[in-house]
């Protein structure tokens, strides 16, 4: 009897090694679900703030649970799964309770499932309730506890676990429910993110608020008693209130992040230089002023810092899930007319090629060129003016005038050289690209822009970290691209618009199509788009009456002060007209096929073209020729031998008026107007 012992004791040892192995073997051979969860792409301001967030393949919302509020992983731990840091993926006491219960009362009280357990189950989406199923829940558990961590395994269940709708994950869950990051939780926010993926869809707390609000209470009280939470704590989480609807997900800069997602639709996390303040600050603007715009007009509105080039703020439109306004569209890569907003170019590159200095006179009269007749916005001429009044006032003779004189091509190839590829209609430059006859997008004018900001130097701009970069070519001179900027520095700031002295150029296109605005300081450039995205009128928009408050607005939310520009290269020629050099003190036409004899009679009221209403009597106004002079309405002689230089016709006729002067030495001029009623 006694020798049959140690017998009995080494089969049952050798009984039981074999059993050991043999479960080994048998946990060792299984076939684990794929461990790699897809996520949702997350595009990130610079500091991490999540600007966007993207669906996975399927449409539901999961993402990395990034940083974790350790009260909530405390919590989840000691209310689902008290020895999960100790158990080798299965807890036998725990299944020991669980079969105790069922046994005791007829029905399942517990599972007695641990939390890899559960994470078997999310990774194969396999159901809780059948024998089969449980028994292969206990072998994957197992195999994912020998060949992963305890910290891999929470993070498994950290993706997965299911928070209702189409909602899974911790994070998802905070920021859907919560609208807030779970790297901070109050007591009521993690007990009810350890309930919810208990029973997800009967707990939802935008359908179910009570049964969310039950449940969290079972796990407040729990851990009181646990210890885990005093009870005083416990008890004031009670009183939070539950969420009782969804809040949206983050989708700041949402045009650009679904552009940097497209580019890289592999990567899960795509860093920007986004400013999140900015950026939010500046979106609100854009809603503020959609509001009180034109309907249906469109806003875009981009900030970059021309040093580094980094693209601060976004804004392709003033909602995206706007359709009447067309929303969708990203408005700040649509190419559109510039309107007058390419004018700082064509000076900066005449002062360059020694053509013109701001304080050159220049003529503003009618002008042809060749066939083509270009007038000012407001139908009025100025006569002799300093080229930098002419560009303040933004005028159209002389800056055409100077790009006859250059060549339209040089201006595309300026263009080209700061990274910009405009569209041009019909394939050949004319002298209209300066008045906004060439296709380019508010990304394209800012760079150009940060190049005049730049003195000269251009500079790629981007969203991308380190993708921003100098461009090695100059489009002009540091004392050229200074001029100009002074000369823009030196507009009177809107009505009402903070008084920062900002160099800014605003423009309309043809038709109020286009309103623009584009400005900078000694760090950043900004510009501002309003207009409809199908390309329809807008009738009345104006580039500085609606574009240009709303750029002294940006500049006021980017920071108190405007940064200094940069002081004048040492040698830049600052000096009165009467200090010029004698070809610098005048400029002419090089080539105007027809230029109107600066010696001849010249009307200057009411100029070609002009709308007046009809008065008791029309002012008219000569300038140049030689007195008397004779006046004549619709070719009848109205006013004879008159010798001075101003006179009034009585009771113009409404409707069309052709004027005409004639001086003493038979010279003429000619003037068609509207009177309206």
């Amino acid at each position: 009897m006694r020798a049959a012992l140690p017998i009995a004791l080494a089969a049952a040892l050798f009984a039981t090694a074999l059993a050991r192995d043999a479960a080994d073997l048998w946990i060792d051979r299984t076939e684990l679900p794929p461990l790699a969860v897809a996520t949702g792409t997350e595009v990130l301001a610079r500091d991490g703030t999540l600007l966007r967030a993207f669906t996975v393949a399927d449409g539901r919302w999961r993402l990395e649970p990034g940083p974790v509020d350790p009260l909530f992983t405390g919590m989840l731990v000691a209310y689902e799964d008290k020895r999960f840091l100790t158990h080798a993926g299965v807890d036998p006491r725990a299944l020991l309770r669980a079969a105790a219960q069922a046994a005791w009362n007829g029905r399942i009280i517990s599972g007695g499932s641990t939390l890899t357990m559960q994470v078997a189950r999310l990774l194969e989406e396999s159901g809780t309730g059948r024998i089969a199923g449980k028994l292969r829940q206990v072998r994957v558990a197992m195999a994912l506890e020998r060949r992963l961590t305890k910290a891999e395994i929470l993070g498994l269940y950290l993706r997965l676990a299911p928070y209702g709708g189409n909602l899974e994950g911790l994070r998802a869950a905070s920021l859907s429910w919560l609208g807030k990051e779970p790297r901070r939780l109050t007591a009521a926010e993690a007990a009810l993110l350890v309930a919810l993926p208990q029973s997800p869809e009967t707990r939802r707390p935008d359908r179910f608020p009570d049964a969310a609000r039950a449940a969290r209470a079972r796990v407040l009280a729990r851990m009181a008693e646990a210890g885990f939470l005093d009870r005083d704590r416990a008890t004031a989480a009670l009183t939070e209130p539950v969420p009782t609807t969804r809040k949206p997900f983050p989708a700041r800069a949402p045009h650009l992040a679904e552009r940097l997602r497209r580019a890289d639709p592999q990567a899960r996390t795509i860093p920007t230089t986004i400013d999140a303040r900015l950026q939010t600050a500046l979106e609100a603007l854009a809603a503020r002023a959609a509001r009180h715009a034109f309907p249906r007009a469109s806003l875009a509105l981009l900030v970059a810092d021309h040093r580094t080039g980094e693209i601060l703020a976004s804004v392709g439109s003033p909602d995206w899930t706007d359709d009447r306004r067309a929303g969708f569209i990203d408005m700040t890569r649509a190419t559109r007319s510039p309107g007058s907003t390419l004018k700082p170019f064509v000076y900066a590159l005449a002062f360059d090629e020694g053509l013109a200095h701001p304080e050159t006179l220049i003529e503003d009269r009618p002008t042809a060129f060749g066939t083509y007749a270009p007038q000012n916005f407001d139908r009025s001429f100025r006569g002799t003016t300093p080229v930098r009044e002419a560009l303040q006032l933004s005028l159209n003779i002389p800056v055409v005038s100077l790009t006859e004189a250059l060549g339209p091509a040089r201006l595309l190839a300026t263009l080209r050289r700061a990274g910009v590829e405009p569209a041009l209609p019909g394939g050949q430059p004319g002298l209209a690209v300066a008045l906004g006859g060439v296709g380019v997008t508010l990304e394209d004018l800012v760079q150009s822009y940060a190049a005049l900001a730049r003195l000269g130097a251009p500079v790629r701009i981007s969203a991308l970290p380190g993708a921003a970069q100098p461009l090695d070519r100059r489009l002009f001179g540091p004392e050229a691209a200074w001029l100009t900027a002074d000369i823009l520095a030196g507009l009177a700031p809107p009505a009402g618009a903070p008084a920062h002295r900002l160099a800014y150029k605003t423009g309309t296109s043809y038709g109020h199509r286009d309103a623009w605005a584009i400005g900078f300081d000694g760090r950043h450039v900004a510009g501002i788009w309003i207009g409809r995205a199908d390309g329809a009128s807008v009738p009345g928009a104006f580039g500085g009456e609606l574009a240009a408050p709303l750029l002294f607005e940006t500049f006021a939310r980017l920071k108190p002060v405007p940064d200094p520009l940069p002081p004048p290269p040492p040698a830049t020629l600052i000096v009165a007209n009467a200090r010029l050099p004698q070809p610098l003190q005048r400029f002419r036409p090089r080539g105007a096929v027809f230029a109107v004899n600066l010696d001849a009679p010249e009307i200057a009221f009411p100029p070609d073209g002009a709308e007046v209403e009809s008065p008791r009597a029309l002012t008219l106004k000569v300038r140049g020729g030689t007195p008397p002079f004779t006046w004549l309405a619709n070719g009848a002689p109205v006013i004879l031998a008159d010798r001075t230089r101003e006179s009034a016709l009585p009771a113009p006729e409404v409707g069309y008026l052709t004027l005409s002067v004639i001086d003493a030495k038979g010279r003429s001029a000619t003037s068609t107007v509207t009177l309206r009623p």
